[in-house]
């Protein structure tokens, strides 16, 4: 695998690493091996192949938890201290690899909120819902939001984070970006954006245990770290990726939400096999004309 990653690298002006697997999440140690070791891998062909530049996907969850909502920049720690999420321990780890192969690659990393856009609709449906929540449901007006207390979140659109990539190999810039929109997702803003009549505020612990159970009997693929990573992510200060890469977010984290949401609607993807979209039912007959089921 090393040789024919090296043969794919050789001649490149720079590698851009975006690879990150996130199911089967029941398999801890084939995602580490994919993710983790994937990311060894791709270092070391670069550096033999003599790519100048690696530009790698990080992500706010390799931050160490907050519980607060001050700002915090790319000097906050990146660190793997205990903690429940799977994915974040791995972000940490790859991180650590990046700082290891500093001195001999220029090393880029961005570290971007939630990613959002219409044509990754229906991978996220299969990827994270599963079939306690079809995204079939967002289709009516929600009766009730449950939200699980105090969480808030940033999310970025994938054309902002495309950008940024972009800005980074144009300027051989190095080091880490933060990239997040300006506003921040909270219970109300996630609400008018599904169009739910009320919200209800749900303690943590009790959201924990009804997802582990869930994700357990596999009727969720969305494990309960993701929500121990929801509680406990800072909120991003992006005004390194302003400043040194010229970045502006072009569209807002409740833009990108509610193109997201009408994607899932929609069964919305594309050519590509990780982004397919959703296969549509077959129509049947029903007294001389077609009808969908």
């Amino acid at each position: 695998m090393l040789d024919r990653l090296e043969a794919a690298f050789r001649g490149a002006d720079a590698v851009v690493h975006l690879a990150w697997q996130i199911q089967p999440s029941h398999d801890r140690d084939r995602l580490r091996r994919t993710n983790v070791e994937g990311t060894r891998r791709v270092l070391e062909a670069a550096d033999a192949a003599g790519v100048p530049h690696v530009v790698a996907a990080s992500s706010v969850g390799a931050y160490r938890p907050v519980e607060d909502d001050e700002p915090r920049d790319e000097s906050w720690p990146v660190d793997a201290e205990p903690r429940r999420s799977a994915y974040s321990v791995d972000k940490a780890a790859t991180e650590e690899l990046l700082d290891a192969w500093s001195d001999r690659l220029a090393v880029a990393r961005l570290r971007p909120a939630l990613v959002f856009q219409r044509a990754a609709a229906s991978a996220i449906e299969r990827y994270f819902l599963g079939p306690a929540l079809p995204a079939r449901v967002l289709r009516l007006p929600l009766p009730v939001l449950p939200w699980p207390s105090g969480v808030r979140v940033q999310a970025v659109h994938a054309d902002d984070v495309a950008a940024a990539v972009r800005a980074v190999l144009a300027r051989r810039a190095t080091g880490p970006f933060n990239l997040a929109a300006d506003d921040v997702l909270r219970r109300d803003d996630v609400a008018r954006v599904l169009s739910a009549r009320r919200t209800v505020d749900v303690p943590l612990p009790v959201v924990r245990g009804a997802l582990s159970a869930a994700w357990r009997l596999r009727a969720a693929h969305l494990s309960p770290g993701w929500l121990d990573l929801a509680a406990g992510v800072p909120v991003l200060d992006t005004a390194r990726a302003r400043e040194v890469l010229g970045w502006v977010p072009a569209r807002s984290a409740v833009q990108s939400l509610a193109e997201l949401v009408d994607g899932m609607v929609d069964g919305a993807g594309t050519a590509s096999p990780v982004l397919r979209p959703r296969r549509r039912a077959r129509p049947s007959v029903v007294g001389g004309q077609a009808s969908s089921s």
